[in-house]
Parts: C-alpha cells; structure tokens; sequence
C-alpha cells in the first residue's frame, strides 16, 4: 500500500512505501490517518459532504450544518449524529462516535489538542485563500479516495471564477472600485488575510483596510470615513441589516451609503465550493456594468447541479 504526505501549508505532494495517509495540517502537526476513510466527523468543511458525496463515511457533522444550505437539503443529513460546532465540540458525543478522523478548524488549537490527546486523529484546516480551499478539497478527495470528484467540483469552481476574472482583468489600477466587507459589528472589518481578501481581489475590487494585517480587525468610524468605500457587503450572519448603515448619521457621508449600494451576503460557508457564487455575486454587485449579461439565477442553479448534484429552488443571492 502507497501512502502519500500531503502538506497543506505548501501543497506539496510525495510517494513513498509505507501504509495509510500522512497530512499536515494548518497548525504544522502531521497526522497519520489510514484511507480510505469510513468513519470522519467535519467539524468544518461540512459543505464539502455533499459536494464530494461523502454520506457514507460522515459519522458526525458540525450543527451548523442543518441549518445550512445546501447541506441541509439532503435528507442524508437527518442520520448524522451533530456533535456541536468547532468552536463547542460536544467531547463525549465525539468521542462516542470513534471517528477515523475529525476535521475541524485551527483557530481553537487547545481544542484540537485535547481531542489529540485523547487518542483522536485531528486535522486542523483554515483556508486563507482559494487556493487553500482548493488544497483543503484535494485532501479531503484522498482522505476519502474521491479524487476524480474532486476534479469536476474544481472544473467548475474555476469556470466561474474565469468569467469574473474574464470581466474584471482589464479594469485599470485607478478606476478599481473601494470595496470594504464587514463582519459582526460595522466596525469590523476585512483586512489583508483570509479567504474574503482573496475574494476581493479576485473581483477586481480594492480594499481599503488591505493595509491591516489580520484577517479582520476593529477599527474606529473615523477611519471608515476616510476609506470612503463606495461598495459595502455584510457578513451574511451578522445581527444587523444594510439599513443599520443606511440610516445612520454616522455612515451618511459615506459613498457606498449615500450611493445605496450596501448588501448583505446570504448566511453561507465560505469554505465550501459556493463560495465561487459568492464572488460572483460580489462582482456583480461592485461592477454591475460588466456582469449585465449575467443571470446569478441561473448560474446558481447551474453551478449547485454540477458541484452538489441538485438545482436549488431557493436562490439565495439578490
């Protein structure tokens, strides 16, 4: 039997003579886990389940997942046990179900360490960019040996994000527009890391807080003011609406306020193939001159037939 060490730090791949699966995971710990894989609980990347029809070999899923499409238009997700979410893991319960692997996010390290230490195989993962999400998927293709899936998901992820890039490549450094994404609060907001910064860039947008080295940071509205972003996309789970901004004395100086052009993402995961429509969405709503043609109707459909095998009746996306 071949195994193959996969580091997702650096993508890199290696063969060599000896049994089961070595991953690297985001906080550098290496992980043997023998393959394929019967028996994991996601934690994180639950989106990733029916993308790559994992059904079989899911024995826990993160909670949040029933409560998020499209994972829970699949009547399959009913049989899985829920064993709280990355940031509350219910122990016991996970521990009951004695999964081959649990994959879970990296930002509770003491998290992944406990569960470590009692005996669990942990992969920590956080995807800081696409192609991080890309590398994430290919492990999880060889974790589960549904490579070829893996293949025809990214085939379509990249068809989507070559039309942005199609639409945006040619939009002078000058004319790109100010594009600020907010998190919890107004104040919080998308800085130069993370998987939204990519994002942005991906559409041609120019963030104003780039110059902030983590991946969102708190800042003051004094500072806002002066970025005078002309777009502003809200986190889809935050507790409050466009009209918080559009109403308030606070933000009305502010270009992409007194333009109207304030949106709140759907409620969706980000690290999940969808996060391409997200893009898509996202330029459109920064450069609706170049995306006119564009139906996000029927690209979403289109796009969850092939990457989730249904056409979602419900469209998401404004």
């Amino acid at each position: 039997m071949w195994a193959v060490v996969f580091c997702l730090a650096a993508g890199l791949l290696s063969a060599f003579p000896a049994s089961g699966l070595e991953v690297k995971d985001k906080l550098g710990r290496t992980v043997e886990v023998s393959v394929p894989v019967r028996r994991a609980v996601m934690l994180s990347l639950y989106e990733f389940v029916p993308a790559l029809d994992l059904w079989a070999s899911v024995a826990g899923i993160n909670r949040w997942a029933f409560q998020q499409q499209p994972v829970c238009d699949f009547p399959q997700l009913r049989d899985v046990p829920q064993v709280g979410t990355g940031f509350n893991v219910n122990v016991e319960a996970l521990l009951a179900l004695r999964p081959d692997v649990t994959v879970t996010w990296s930002q509770k390290p003491e998290t992944v360490e406990f569960l470590a230490r009692r005996g669990l195989k942990v992969v920590a993962v956080y995807p800081e960019s696409l192609g991080e999400l890309h590398e994430v998927m290919e492990m999880c293709g060889r974790l589960f040996q549904k490579e070829d899936r893996v293949r025809e998901v990214r085939s379509a992820m990249e068809e989507t994000i070559g039309l942005i890039r199609e639409r945006v490549s040619n939009i002078p450094q000058g004319e790109r527009r100010r594009v600020l994404f907010l998190w919890q609060k107004p104040t919080r907001v998308s800085g130069s890391g993370g998987l939204v910064q990519d994002v942005l860039r991906t559409i041609g947008a120019e963030n104003p807080a780039e110059g902030l080295r983590a991946s969102y940071s708190e800042v003051s509205m004094e500072r806002i003011l002066a970025w005078d972003p002309e777009t502003v996309f809200i986190w889809g789970y935050a507790q409050y609406e466009p009209e918080t901004l559009l109403r308030s004395a606070q933000w009305r100086t502010v270009s992409a306020v007194k333009s109207g052009r304030v949106y709140k993402a759907p409620a969706a995961d980000t690290w999940s193939p969808s996060v391409c429509m997200l893009a898509l969405w996202m330029a459109q709503k920064t450069y609706p001159e170049r995306f006119r043609d564009v139906s996000m109707r029927d690209a979403y459909r289109d796009f969850h037939s092939k990457c989730f095998g249904i056409a979602s009746g419900e469209i998401p996306f404004e």
